[in-house]
């Protein structure tokens, strides 16, 4: 109880300049690193499948982008709730807002997950995967589909670490699933030559480990209390406010599917004009 009063205090009456060190130094390195997925996937996909192969990785990008969106929703919303209600000295009802904000990250991605699953083809084809592209498509997300659950969460779960004053655990959560995405996909792409497949399995058990990691912290290190089953129950008046908080964050990722959408559709339809023919320009984008 004395550690969690002592960061209470720290957040509301420290120096603003040295709240922002230690607050923006560990999330840019957790940006950085996150970005290392997408890198290291296409290093790996590259030297060992090939151009289609990175084709693949680019036509699929776009699910990544609406994970992302529902996580920046529901975590950034589920943050700035938290923050606020705690501002306002309401520090029984602050959790709720993260145990909501929690729900709503696993459920959206579940969903996510399903209906990509079901409609995976079309999905593909509309993102702009030409047809010798499309069974290496399906093969990646075939597989990272299935942890969509795990990205959002991990993604979103971020933001509500970092507003409950644990930036550096933030930073651990990104870091080890990328050293576990490199690994495996040495293991799995270049040793086993297991391909998109292998490519994927990496990812989602990186995935898997950071969402492990975030649920973790939420059930034995949470400053304002363990996360219980009551603060994880839906609310709508509750999730109302955390989906309004983080819409813009949501809204400006779904302007960024957008544009991937129409960009790989414009390189699908010139690159079949050239002589190089819609992969190669593909593959080249997703670089």
């Amino acid at each position: 109880m004395e550690e969690k009063r002592k960061r209470a205090l720290s957040l509301g009456e420290a120096p603003v300049g040295r709240l922002m060190f230690h607050f923006a130094v560990p999330s840019i390195i957790a940006m950085l690193v996150g970005s290392i997925y997408n890198i290291v996937d296409q290093f790996f996909i590259g030297h060992y499948v090939g151009i289609l192969g990175n084709s693949a990785t680019n036509v699929a990008f776009p699910l990544t982008t609406c994970c992302l969106a529902l996580a920046l929703m529901f975590g950034i919303g589920g943050a700035s709730a938290f923050n606020l209600t705690m501002g306002q000295g309401q520090r029984e009802q602050a959790p709720h807002y993260v145990g909501v904000a929690l729900t709503a990250l696993v459920v959206s991605g579940v969903v996510l997950s399903v209906v990509t699953l079901l409609f995976m083809t079309p999905m593909l084809r509309l993102f702009g995967a030409p047809p010798d592209v499309m069974p290496y498509a399906r093969a990646y997300v075939s597989v990272t589909a299935l942890g969509f659950p795990a990205l959002v969460l991990t993604t979103g779960g971020g933001h509500l670490i970092r507003a409950d004053g644990s930036p550096r655990m933030t930073m651990l959560c990104s870091i080890s699933g990328a050293v576990i995405n490199v690994a495996l996909d040495a293991l799995f792409v270049a040793v086993l030559d297991m391909g998109m497949t292998g490519a994927a399995l990496a990812t989602i058990l990186g995935q898997l480990f950071s969402a492990g990691q975030v649920i973790w912290y939420f059930r034995f290190r949470f400053h304002a209390g363990p996360m219980e089953g009551q603060h994880l129950r839906p609310d709508l008046a509750k999730l109302g406010k955390v989906a309004s908080l983080g819409a813009a964050t949501c809204f400006n990722q779904l302007t960024f599917l957008l544009v991937q959408v129409v960009m790989n559709n414009s390189l699908r339809h010139y690159g079949a004009l050239s002589i190089y023919g819609p992969s190669v320009p593909l593959a080249a984008a997703g670089i």
